[in-house]
C-alpha cells in the first residue's frame, strides 16, 4: 500500500487518467513547464507534450469558456483555476453556460468538463487568496462538486470526476497539499456523493469536510478522554450530497454539530440544519451546533486567520454543549 502525499495524489490522478483517455486533457495558468504554482502537476507536460498540457493566459474567463468548448466537442478538459477565489472572475461562464449547457440542449450534449481549484485558510494568503467556494457554487445545479479531505479520496474522487459526463469541481485545500496518506494500488475512480464514516461514535455526530475533517477528529480523540464519543462524518461530495449517511448517524447519536470553513450566512451547513429539521427533527434530543468563521474576512495575520478558522478548541466546546443537553 504506497504513500504519497495529498499533491501527489492530485498529479498521479490526472496522469492516469491521461493514459487511459487520450481525450483527456489538461490545461490553466503556469500548470505545463513549471508544474503548477503550487508544484502539484510536475512531469505531466514532459510526458503528454504540448497538445494535451498547456499553458494559458491569465484569464479565468478564457480557461473556463475553452474547457466548456472542448467539452462539448468530444475532448473531456480538466482545467486548473489555480486560486479558488477567482471562480468569481468568471461566474457567467460557469452559472449560465457551463451548469446549464447540457440541460439547455436537451441533452443532445454532455459536458463532461472538471475545473480543478485550490482553495482554503492558513497559508496566510489573505482575504482575496484564501476562501472556500462551495456555497457559492452548491447555488448552481448542473455542477457536481466534491472536496477530498485524505489522499487516496483525491486521487479516487479526481479520477471519478474525470470521468463523469456532466461539470465537476474539485476543490483542494491548500493546507492538505503536504498530507501523507495511504492510497491502495487497487484504488479507482470513485463515485461521486458518498460520505465516509471516519470514526464511529455514539454521543454526537460531526459533519466537516477538508481540513475540518482532521480538526474535527483530533476535538473528538480529546473528548473521548471526557466520556464523549463522537462520530465523524467527511462529506467528501457536496454535490450530490450523502443525505442517508447523515441522517442515519443523527439517528443513532441524536446530537448534530457542522464544522465549516467558511462564513455563517448562506453556508453549506444551513443545507445540512434544513435537512435534518426536515427528515429527522424527532431524533433530536438537543439544538444543532454550527461551529464557523461567522461574518469575519480572512486577514494576512496568522494570529488574526487562525482566530476566524474554526480550531480544535472551538469544535470540542461546541461539542461539549450539546452532549450536556
Amino acid at each position: 500500500m504506497p504513500q504519497m502525499t495529498y499533491r501527489e495524489a492530485v498529479c498521479k490522478a490526472l496522469a492516469d487518467e491521461m493514459r487511459t483517455d487520450e481525450q483527456v486533457i489538461f490545461f490553466g495558468e503556469d500548470v505545463a513547464v513549471a508544474g503548477g504554482v503550487f508544484k502539484v502537476t510536475p512531469g505531466l507536460y514532459e510526458e503528454f507534450g504540448s497538445n494535451r498540457v498547456r499553458d494559458t493566459p491569465i484569464s479565468e474567463q478564457a480557461i473556463v469558456g475553452a474547457a466548456l468548448g472542448a467539452a462539448i466537442t468530444g475532448l473531456r478538459p480538466v482545467a486548473e483555476l489555480m486560486f479558488a477565489d477567482f471562480v468569481f472572475v468568471c461566474m457567467d461562464q460557469i452559472v449560465n453556460q457551463v451548469a446549464k449547457y447540457r440541460y439547455m440542449s436537451g441533452g443532445q450534449f454532455t459536458v463532461p468538463l472538471t475545473i480543478r481549484a485550490a482553495q482554503g485558510a492558513g497559508a496566510g494568503f489573505g482575504t482575496q487568496h484564501s476562501q472556500c467556494v462551495e456555497s457559492f457554487l452548491m447555488g448552481c445545479p448542473g455542477l457536481k462538486l466534491v472536496v477530498p479531505s485524505t489522499p487516496a479520496d483525491m486521487y479516487g474522487l479526481l479520477r471519478g470526476a474525470i470521468r463523469e459526463d456532466n461539470p465537476v469541481f474539485v476543490l483542494e485545500h491548500k493546507l492538505l497539499y503536504n498530507m501523507t496518506g495511504d492510497v491502495p494500488d487497487d484504488t479507482g475512480p470513485m463515485k461521486l456523493g458518498e460520505a465516509h464514516v471516519v470514526r464511529e461514535g455514539n454521543d454526537v455526530t460531526i459533519v466537516s469536510t477538508q481540513l475540518m475533517v482532521h480538526r474535527s477528529l483530533e476535538a473528538a480523540t480529546e473528548l473521548e478522554k471526557e466520556g464523549i464519543s463522537v462520530e465523524v462524518i467527511d462529506l467528501r461530495s457536496l454535490a450530490p450530497l450523502d443525505k442517508d449517511t447523515i441522517l442515519d448517524s443523527v439517528a443513532k447519536t441524536n446530537r448534530l454539530v457542522i464544522v465549516e470553513e467558511a462564513p455563517h450566512s448562506a453556508g453549506w451547513g444551513g443545507d445540512i440544519v434544513s435537512l435534518v429539521a426536515d427528515e429527522g427533527i424527532y431524533w433530536l434530543d438537543a439544538p444543532i451546533k454550527r461551529v464557523n468563521m461567522g461574518q469575519a474576512l480572512v486577514a494576512y495575520s496568522p494570529p488574526l486567520e487562525d482566530t476566524v478558522v474554526p480550531n480544535v478548541g472551538r469544535i470540542a466546546e461546541a461539542v461539549r454543549n450539546v452532549a450536556q443537553r
